[in-house]
């Protein structure tokens, strides 16, 4: 019985929803511990037959197994999305997971680099090295335009739109939007790209922008050990990865006072609630420039 209603859920979350394979297997997954749960308190009832206090017994249960809370949190969003599906088959009449609260996340606020720290990173590049004009340009985009690491290996050389100052790029579930791209970040690509550094790629490869020496796409794991190279060659301290440069790309913005809808399309969140943390780090920068310029701060 619920065999079916989870394949129907699997093309929901896949065609409709346009998620990704590794998101859909853990929707599922979800889903099957719910009906595990429910078949050892009693029977496996109908989806139409679960109640509200099931679910709140179900997360309950999770929640006694040690579960962390952002574990939980992303649980009782796969069991939304499960019985909004049903609702919208008409195979439910009412929502049991609508009451459903997600635990309380604390929210970490990510390391981000100054500009002043960035422009070291950057003049620590060996431009006499093969790949010091691709790392070059690798960094300037990483920054310059916000764009995940996932997303950077993937960009294409025919999703370039240099001349306009937009580039192609496919996103989370691979969703394509259109990220504008910043005259230093096209500088150094088109270096890069004249550079002949590119020469040897490989059949299928050609397309792809950033190459490494044997003429394939790079690797998430390559980029992120040339940025942690880059920011120990520059002297800086904090824990850095590829997404430090989003965040610094992002928190730069809303310090300077960009729309938080902007730079949520830019960074291609689904939700505003995801990008409303750079309003957290915009804070914690003006309650820093108090304590440092305003008298009645000063210590």
């Amino acid at each position: 019985m619920w065999s079916s209603y989870l394949k129907g859920f699997r093309g929901y979350l896949s065609l409709e929803r346009s998620l990704s394979p590794h998101s859909v297997g853990a929707y599922l997954a979800d889903v099957g511990k719910l009906t595990q749960y429910l078949e050892g308190e009693d029977r496996l009832p109908a989806p139409a037959e679960v109640r509200a206090e099931d679910l709140t017994g179900f997360i309950q249960w999770v929640g006694s197994l040690g579960m962390t809370a952002s574990s939980q949190a992303r649980i009782i969003s796969g069991l939304k999305s499960f019985f909004k599906y049903l609702l919208l088959e008409n195979v439910i009449q009412s929502d049991p997971s609508e009451l459903l609260e997600s635990p309380k996340l604390r929210r970490i606020l990510p390391d981000t680099l100054s500009v002043e720290e960035i422009d070291r990173m950057l003049a620590a590049i060996d431009l006499s090295k093969p790949q010091g004009e691709r790392n070059k340009a690798i960094l300037e985009t990483l920054y310059g335009c916000g764009i995940r690491v996932s997303e950077l290996v993937n960009l294409k050389k025919s999703g370039l739109h240099l001349e306009t100052g937009f580039i192609r790029v496919i996103g989370k579930g691979n969703k394509e939007r259109l990220v504008p791209i910043g005259s230093q970040a096209v500088k150094h690509i088109r270096i890069y790209l004249d550079s002949g550094s590119r020469q040897n790629a490989q059949p299928g490869q050609e397309d792809y922008l950033f190459l490494n020496r044997r003429g394939s796409k790079m690797s998430r794991v390559m980029v992120f050990l040339i940025v942690k190279d880059l920011a120990r060659r520059a002297g800086i301290q904090k824990t850095i990865s590829p997404h430090t440069l989003r965040h610094s790309f992002a928190s730069h913005l809303v310090e300077g006072g960009a729309d938080l809808r902007a730079v949520q399309q830019m960074l291609g969140h689904e939700s505003i609630t995801t990008t409303e943390i750079y309003t957290h780090l915009d804070r914690e920068f003006l309650r820093q420039t108090l304590e440092d310029f305003h008298p009645s701060f000063r210590h």
